[in-house]
């Protein structure tokens, strides 16, 4: 049995050798290099891109400006974004930069050096348009409007209407509400974008880079050059880190542009980028920011009877994923609970701050966040335990969510939430229910220890419609005696070790040892479509792929086909997109499930929170390599950590002024927990690979509102918002001004 078992990674010793090539590290003979102009303004028309002096400059060999894009624009959900900005485009208000986040030309040169300088060296007259930097100004009656294909800077609206909320309120006991506010939060990958570009030996330009689906990569770039996709060849190296931030494009088109420009040109010569850090942060998206209000009505023994909430995004400039993002956290808004009146209105709203995206947890971490600190607060004015108030209202086998569909089995939350209870020391009382002995605990003159509690769901795969499936392709290779596998399949290694896994699934469809299994991945001219690493569906959807595909290829092997190749697409099962008027809607084939209990310190002298312990419980449904799942764990754990308590992205006026990571603070070895209690729970998912569900968002998705629980058993203060850094949590325990 190779599943769940703990192997090594199979890119263990290229990595930790040096020997692994990232896209940074490929080099070519006689390489050109290449630097991009970003915008200089938030909001502006470009009058003028006037590159004279810069292609005068020696050693300069091509600048590409808006006019030499053949299809200008792009988007993973709507090509709203122009490729360059600037006039002389085909892209109708192209003109327009819409936040700093806008490339505007590209200088192509012999060395770093020179197209350094010639980039600076290039002259742009802007003429400034107003400055939109939050939804709320983006919703005035005058606000100016920032796409021009909407007629107002709602980018969408839904809605969920379930039951008579109104009624539902009048019959509740006790009310709360509050207004939340979740940051924007940078990925912080360690390998800034990077990539070379070549004409391949097939005559297909191709593009070495970091991403989290090569396919899309592909369709995106054929689509803003105008070239059918098999002149298009996408090729992913060693990545270090995604996180969502590499689901939409950073120097994907603008090596492929300058590629073909310079071949018909007739220069046939490689050319390699490597963004700045400060690069990085300013032209690649962002986790959203959130405003969400939210009313909650309950009966005096804790059964919740109605919710009522709203949620405004900050899309920021372009549409990216804030539709889809905004979708989860529409349904998760309400927490994994049972509540039989909802009514939710959310917003994604154009502003010129940079562009959010997708970001490891894809919304669930927003709606979340409301959801535990109203059922936390319920919870404290009913004088019920916060594990209690929990199990009276979970979700659990054929209960319906908020969109009127019933959750697909196995609903294991209960048993998570018990799972974690216990360990963090809850028990249950004479009278059957739970209850914890110490939620506070003073350990020294100015240092208070509080236990805080969450819970939370996240969906599995694509949602809300969208065709979901993917490929796989087995050979095997020998003559009486199955000698070698190989596996074919365009699945992204982006750090989390999902080749591995390729492995170890293909070895165990197959039936012979790990050893035997070689791995072709992440390239287009090698393998068929998986969808991108994203929304925790990875193992979920290769797994089951692998499976057809070896099922396939054995049975070729029977009939004595030699090689034997076996190519299978596993279609999900179909899920529906929100209805317009109520929401209804199945929205997702399958959920992991994950509770969190926190020991946190917090230092009410200097307002500093450490962490002290953290109890995960993730019902995974088969870890097919448990090592890898602990590291999953653990990793989202330390980055929502971070998400919580330090890493604090200012814009100001449509700039951002934490573009470095000396400025932008994400959390080191001395600011991770001291302990991590990690429990694996494995209630098998039916349509998964042996059972196997997903796990890299599940542990992030309530962390930050257990550490506001933590916080408010220490102190008595609620943090509504957050970073909480020092300073905000002085500022909530009155110890300096609001202000």
């Amino acid at each position: 049995m190779k599943i769940g078992k703990v192997i090594a990674r199979v890119d263990a010793d290229a990595k930790v050798t040096g020997e692994a090539l990232y896209p940074g590290d490929f080099n070519f003979d006689n390489q050109l290099y290449m630097k991009t102009l970003f915008s200089e303004k938030p909001h502006a028309i470009i009058k003028k891109v006037d590159i004279s002096v810069a292609e005068k400059i020696p050693g300069v060999i091509l600048i590409l400006t808006a006019k030499d894009v053949p299809n200008n624009g792009y988007g993973l959900g709507v090509p709203d974004q122009p490729v360059l900005c600037g006039p002389g485009s085909d892209k109708p208000f192209a003109n327009v930069v819409r936040c700093v986040s806008d490339q505007i030309a590209l200088v192509i040169a012999e060395n770093e050096d020179i197209a350094t300088t010639a980039i600076k060296a290039i002259k742009v007259d802007y003429e400034d348009l107003p400055v939109i930097t939050s939804p709320e100004e983006a919703l005035r009656d005058d606000a100016i409007q920032i796409q021009p294909d909407h007629k107002d800077n709602v980018l969408l609206h839904l809605k969920i209407r379930n039951g008579d909320v109104e009624q539902a309120f009048q019959n509740s006991d006790v009310i709360i509400e509050g207004t939340y506010h979740t940051p924007v939060q940078e990925h912080a990958y360690l390998q800034p974008e990077a990539g070379v570009s070549y004409v391949d030996e097939e005559g297909r330009i191709t593009v070495v880079v970091a991403g989290q689906w090569i396919h899309e990569d592909q369709e995106q770039i054929a689509h803003s050059l105008n070239l059918p996709l098999e002149k298009i060849r996408i090729i992913y190296p060693a990545i270090g880190g995604a996180f969502g931030g590499r689901e939409d494009m950073s120097v994907q088109i603008i090596l492929a542009l300058a590629t073909l420009r310079l071949s018909e040109m007739g220069i046939d010569r490689p050319v390699k980028t490597i963004w700045s850090r400060q690069e990085s942060i300013i032209g690649h998206h962002k986790r959203h920011a959130y405003t969400i209000h939210a009313k909650w009505g309950a009966t005096k023994d804790g059964k919740i009877l109605a919710a009522e909430v709203k949620l405004e995004a900050d899309a920021g400039a372009y549409a990216y994923t804030s539709t889809k993002v905004q979708g989860n956290a529409t349904l998760m808004c309400t927490g994994p609970y049972e509540i039989p009146n909802v009514k939710v209105d959310s917003y994604s709203i154009f502003t010129n701050n940079v562009p959010g995206g997708a970001f490891r947890g894809f919304g669930g971490p927003q709606g979340a966040f409301a959801a535990e600190m109203q059922i936390n607060k319920l919870a404290e004015k009913l004088n019920i335990d916060p594990v209690e108030i929990r199990i009276r209202n979970l979700m659990k086998e054929g209960s319906k969510l908020s969109v009127r569909s019933s959750l697909p089995p196995v609903v294991s939350l209960p048993e998570v939430v018990e799972r974690c209870a216990l360990k963090a020391g809850w028990k249950k009382n004479q009278k059957g229910n739970w209850s914890h002995p110490g939620l506070k605990s003073q350990i020294s003159k100015s240092k208070i220890k509080g236990l805080g509690f969450a819970c939370g769901y996240k969906n599995i795969g694509f949602s809300f419609g969208a065709n979901e499936g993917a490929w796989a392709t087995i050979e095997l290779i020998g003559k009486a005696e199955i000698e070698k596998v190989i596996l074919h399949h365009a699945g992204a290694e982006v750090g989390q070790g999902s080749h591995t896994i390729f492995c170890q699934m293909a070895a165990e469809a197959v039936g012979v040892p790990q050893e035997m299994v070689s791995l072709v991945a992440s390239d287009t001219s090698s393998s068929d479509n998986s969808g991108s690493v994203s929304a925790s569906r990875m193992t979920f959807m290769a797994g089951n792929s692998i499976i057809g595909a070896a099922r396939l290829a054995l049975e070729k092997w029977r009939n004595e086909e030699r090689p034997a190749i076996g190519r299978y697409r596993y279609n999900a099962p179909k899920t529906t997109p929100f209805d317009k008027e109520t929401g209804e809607c199945y929205p997702n084939i399958a959920y992991g499930y994950v509770a969190e209990a926190i020991e946190a310190e917090v230092d009410v002298e200097t307002g500093e929170i450490h962490l002290s312990k953290v109890y995960c419980a993730d019902d995974v449904g088969k870890a097919i390599n448990p090592q890898l799942v602990m590291g999953q764990i653990e990793g989202s754990i330390v980055q929502a950590a971070g998400y919580g308590l330090m890493e604090n992205f200012i814009q100001e006026k449509g700039y951002v002024k934490t573009s470095q990571l000396s400025t932008y603070l994400i959390p080191t070895v001395l600011d991770i927990p001291d302990q991590i209690d990690t429990i694996i729970i494995e209630n098998p998912d039916p349509n998964g690979p042996w059972g196997a569900r997903g796990v890299g968002e599940m542990p992030y998705i309530p962390l930050v509102p257990a550490i506001s629980s933590a916080i408010h058993s220490a102190t008595g203060v609620w943090m509504e918002h957050f970073p909480m850094t020092s300073e905000n949590v002085l500022r909530k325990l009155g110890k300096i001004d609001m202000d």
